[in-house]
């Protein structure tokens, strides 16, 4: 037999002897991309942008997930990053005209560079876990401070971006219908999930779940736990910079006291915790739980004319006990099992 004619009758076993089990999973994540692809296409304006504000957690939450689900440094201050890179490509456009595209590079120096100076104080002061997380509470709460009183950038009395005609598409001022904004953020997510996918399989990944179980076994092992815990920090920041970019031109207003509060950053965090802490899909899992859940309610509360405040806060607060007591490893790990996914990897 030809090394051709056995290499096809290889390929032909191998999909003859896929059980029905793997069809089905096969047949099920085929129809998921699908239906998020050309969710669009078919979808109300309400629902895209639903689906464009659970993309927007996924992907901050896979960036805070690389810091802490990965290599194990915790930050409650995420927010500040998110800022920073909102207010830096906004300034940048309000008052100089410079389009998104360049200010998201400024964005991603200066929160590379503030991430990078919080890291090497806390790491070089020996500061983690819940020391770290004060610390980056810490400085959010002083940016929110500062930027209050930054006339130039707007002050308390908020940052407003002019706004075109949404119904046109214009890429180069990322101007345009809600159906841009959704694919943007599903870029942005793939490309985080494909990002950390690729770090968890390379030296990095393995140096950083060496450091989050034992930092002082990594250290004894000759792992530099100082450089890697850095780029971890640094990595995470420019991400959630990017987002901020985003933040700022799909929302066209910024105020120091809603951007750079705590609340954000919880709101950053509940999504890799609620999913599956230190898991790849886990963040996408808990957002989109957390957006269903928490809007759902809402939408349905408001259609029946009751008005409840904080309902959203809420079902976040009773889905996080559940989930805390229930599936302390998240939401992820039983569901990936239940799809036949090695959820370990995933």
């Amino acid at each position: 037999m030809s090394p051709e004619g056995g290499a096809g009758a290889a390929l032909t076993d191998r999909r003859a002897s896929r059980s029905p089990e793997d069809r089905r999973r096969l047949a099920l994540m085929v129809a998921v991309g699908a239906v998020v692809l050309a969710l669009p296409l078919f979808g109300s304006s309400y629902l895209v942008s639903v689906a464009t504000l659970a993309l927007y957690l996924a992907y901050t939450g896979q960036a805070w997930n690389l810091m802490m689900g990965f290599a194990g440094q915790l930050s409650l201050g995420h927010s500040l990053y998110v800022g920073l890179g909102a207010y830096a490509a906004a300034g940048l456009f309000s008052h100089f005209g410079v389009g998104p595209w360049a200010g998201v590079w400024l964005a991603v120096v200066l929160c590379g560079a503030v991430g990078a100076f919080i890291g090497w104080l806390a790491f070089r002061l020996k500061v983690s876990g819940v020391q770290l997380s004060l610390l980056t509470v810490a400085f959010a709460e002083l940016a929110r401070i500062g930027f209050d009183h930054l006339e130039w950038l707007g002050g308390p009395g908020g940052l407003f971006l002019r706004v075109g005609d949404r119904s046109q598409l214009d890429l180069l001022a990322f101007r345009g219908p809600p159906a841009m904004y959704y694919y943007a953020m599903l870029g942005l997510c793939a490309a985080a999930l494909g990002l950390c996918a690729l770090l968890l399989r390379r030296r990095a990944g393995y140096y950083w779940r060496a450091i989050r179980e034992d930092e002082v076994a990594a250290q004894a092992l000759g792992i530099d736990t100082l450089r890697w815990k850095l780029f971890a920090v640094v990595l995470s920041s420019t991400m959630t910079g990017v987002a901020g970019v985003f933040f700022a031109f799909y929302n066209n207003s910024l105020f120091p006291e809603q951007i750079f509060s705590f609340g954000r950053s919880i709101e950053i965090v509940l999504g890799p915790v609620i999913g599956g802490l230190g898991t790849l899909f886990g963040p996408v899992v808990g957002a989109v739980t957390l957006v269903l859940l928490g809007d759902g309610a809402t939408e349905v509360l408001t259609r029946a004319g009751i008005d409840v405040p904080g309902v959203r806060q809420a079902i976040h607060g009773v889905v996080l006990l559940i989930v805390t007591i229930y599936l302390p490893n998240g939401l992820w790990p039983p569901l990936a099992r239940r799809l036949g996914v090695r959820s370990a990897r995933l």
